[in-house]
């Protein structure tokens, strides 16, 4: 579990080991994303919004408040900070391909982290490192390669993108709770992040812009 967020970890960890008998995922995050573009109707990246589940999200906060007040943004921005930057190796649980092609990304900006009623969300900006403008669509998925995380976009307006832009969301079907335990613990450790298998639990999105 080191693999993943630095900042996220210990929770991680501990949530696995408090529910030994769980099976994967081990924590659930509902994703929002909006399409952020240049003037001339270049893609410049993806401005990510992740809410963390209640359980993961009280263990992480656990000392972060002052006088047992909830932590602000200010307690959370070094946290938010290394877990983004930590993201690199899973390519950001982010594939956008423009015109079918897949793009890489520069370092995320603008991370925040604020917590409120009783959840945590990260907020940041993904760029891609080379900005275009599709003459086609550009496609988009949010999954964790591992599935160790449970993506799942939010109901209403899931991916936002200019108004004069179509966008086409398809949800991932849910998985059977027996197809995880079948699998065993053992081999979701050995996953690599370079792993298809959360491919069959990727979150999808087709943006069409004239």
């Amino acid at each position: 579990m080191l693999r993943f967020f630095a900042g996220l970890v210990l929770g991680w960890v501990w949530l696995a080991s408090a529910t030994p008998a769980a099976a994967h995922p081990h924590v659930w995050v509902k994703a929002a994303a909006e399409l952020v573009l240049a003037e001339d109707g270049r893609v410049t990246g993806i401005r990510h919004r992740w809410t963390f589940d209640e359980a993961y999200s009280s263990f992480a906060t656990q000392g972060l408040g002052k006088n047992g007040a909830p932590p602000t943004r200010d307690d959370l921005a070094e946290l938010a900070k290394i877990n983004t930057e930590s993201l690199v190796e899973f390519d950001y649980f982010t594939v956008a391909k423009l015109d079918g092609k897949k793009q890489a990304f520069a370092e995320p900006q603008e991370a925040v982290m604020d917590y409120a009623g009783g959840v945590l969300t990260l907020t940041f900006t993904l760029p891609l490192k080379s900005p275009a403008k599709p003459t086609r669509a550009m496609g988009l998925e949010v999954y964790d390669p591992t599935w160790f995380v449970s993506f799942a976009f939010v109901e209403a307006d899931p991916v936002k993108a200019p108004p004069a832009c179509s966008v086409t969301v398809t949800r991932p079907k849910q998985p059977e709770p027996a197809q995880s335990q079948k699998l065993g613990e053992s081999f979701f450790e050995n996953l690599a992040p370079n792993s298809d298998f959360g491919l069959q639990f990727a979150n999808r999105a087709v943006i069409a812009c004239p």
